[in-house]
């Protein structure tokens, strides 16, 4: 069984199934511009760290000053690994003068001079536009794979073919890595995808990856890394207060531990203030955290205090953890692994999602939405955690409910709708329990009220009307009293 080779990028490591295999040659291609060079820079530096030496070839017409100057702006290059542990190599001059073979022989001499573990050749094009024919080159690439094989490290050639188009060499390598830059709209999304991974399995299809100060790093796609649910479920048939003791009572007894929720509803209809008596809920024991795109922290926490819900206490005693992401361009993937590493590191028991809407807005493949929070939810479900999530209905009133997400009610245990109503001329918030997967509950619609002192369930509306859409008629359902003071204003008109 061959060694792995850590690649020390982020997420790459995850797709590869644990790194190159040691002794193999393999391919990255793409575009100028793509991330080839940082990406096997970024490979080299952390092998070198690691005690490994490199020898990085180059048949480029850029000067190695020019390219060190560019990599010193990144966190991972070490001016101290040069020369003892990273060796750059022009070999251009000996390609022109003595072609193919004289290049592989340069790099066989260089690696075993050095006791290279990696090799690295960039500008692979240069070289195939040396060749005589598609089988000389070959031979050439044969030729690396021997000395590879031979002297026990990898090769790294990195070129500027790509696509879908098969070229000669791709059946002789070990493996084959695109790198690309996809134009979608308005917006660009770096993208990394393993078409080839001799002797070892690997997460196939497309992966998101950003370049940063710190490199490269990859985030594998989470339906693709998750797509095995764990079947460990830590929570047991407890229920989790929801924050709120009527709409506890409505769930029969609060949310079953682990699931989770999703609450519906137009802008301003509560979703979010309801969300704030959930994190309120929070303990020493049940730490909570609001991941939210609309409203920075400071916003949240004024919001909780004009309810009368002291959430700024919890978040100084340690209890509650609000995380913001600004509503711009962001990573799907990125968002995830977020969540489910802070989830991990403040071993959070309660989760509020602010507006999975963010999810949906992120995502350059809306397609992928179900799956994605498919496996987000069965990842919190194995972690223990109760989930409760946001989710904007597009209209006020409506005789439909749209779902931002195809498919979501299935994906979620629980589903709680508050709705908008005319009431004598006013409006009026309406709740219901549309959903509570293996549990008995309430299914009365009951008015949502939201106060100063927050949110709470007033009465039951009367049967015989309907339930969905513009309900001007509808009444809530009155003590003797109230009804005998409307029967008599009715009669005095």
């Amino acid at each position: 069984m061959f060694e792995r080779i850590s690649t020390g990028v982020p997420g790459l490591d995850a797709i590869l199934n644990g790194g190159f295999l040691s002794r193999g040659v393999y391919m990255i291609q793409g575009r100028p511009g793509s991330g080839k060079t940082i990406l096997a820079n970024q490979v080299c530096f952390h092998h070198a760290a690691r005690g490994g030496r490199v020898v990085y070839a180059t048949l480029l017409a850029e000067t190695h000053e020019r390219l060190l100057q560019y990599l010193g702006s990144l966190q991972f290059f070490d001016i101290e690994r040069i020369p003892a542990q990273m060796t750059y190599l022009s070999a251009f001059p000996t390609l022109q003068e003595s072609g193919l073979k004289g290049l592989a022989e340069l790099l066989r001499r260089e690696a075993r001079s050095r006791q290279a573990s990696v090799v690295v050749v960039d500008g692979l094009v240069t070289a195939m536009g040396r060749a005589d024919s598609d089988e000389s080159f070959k031979q050439f690439i044969q030729e690396l794979q021997i000395q590879a094989n031979m002297l026990g490290y990898i090769v790294l050639l990195l070129t500027t073919a790509g696509g879908d188009a098969v070229r000669p060499e791709h059946t002789m390598v070990d493996g084959v890595m695109d790198v690309a830059e996809t134009r979608l709209s308005r917006r660009t999304e770096r993208e990394i995808e393993v078409k080839k991974f001799r002797g070892s399995s690997y997460l196939r299809g497309g992966h998101t990856f950003q370049i940063t100060s710190s490199g490269l790093t990859v985030f594998p796609r989470l339906e693709a890394l998750l797509q095995d649910p764990k079947l460990d479920e830590p929570c047991t048939l407890e229920r989790v207060s929801i924050g709120v003791p009527e709409i506890d009572e409505a769930l029969g007894g609060g949310l079953r531990c682990g699931s989770s929720t999703v609450i519906f509803g137009p802008t301003g209809s509560g979703k979010t203030s309801l969300g704030m008596h959930f994190l309120h809920a929070a303990s020493e024991s049940e730490p909570a955290l609001c991941f939210g795109f609309y409203e920075p922290p400071k916003r949240i926490l004024l919001k909780a205090k004009l309810l009368g819900v002291e959430l700024d206490k919890k978040v100084e005693q340690g209890h509650v953890s609000v995380q913001w992401q600004a509503p711009t361009e962001r990573n799907l993937d990125a968002l995830g692994y977020r969540l489910l590493d802070t989830v991990r590191e403040r071993k959070i028991k309660r989760l509020f999602v602010d507006g999975v809407d963010g999810f949906v807005t992120s995502a350059a493949h809306p397609e992928r939405i179900s799956h994605f929070l498919s496996a987000l939810t069965n990842e919190l479900r194995a972690m223990g955690v109760t989930a409760l999530l946001t989710a904007e209905l597009r209209d006020l009133f409506s005789t439909e409910v749209q779902l931002p997400v195809s498919g979501m009610s299935c994906l979620i245990e629980n589903v709680l709708l508050i709705r908008f109503i005319e009431l004598r001329a006013r409006l009026t918030r309406m709740m219901s329990i549309v959903k509570l997967r293996d549990s008995d509950y309430d299914a009365t619609l009951r008015e949502f009220i939201i106060t100063s002192e927050g949110c709470r369930l007033g009465g039951a509306l009367d049967s015989g009307y309907g339930t969905l859409g513009r309900l001007p008629a509808i009444q809530l359902r009155s003590s003797p009293v109230q009804k005998l003071r409307h029967l008599l204003q009715k009669r005095g008109r």
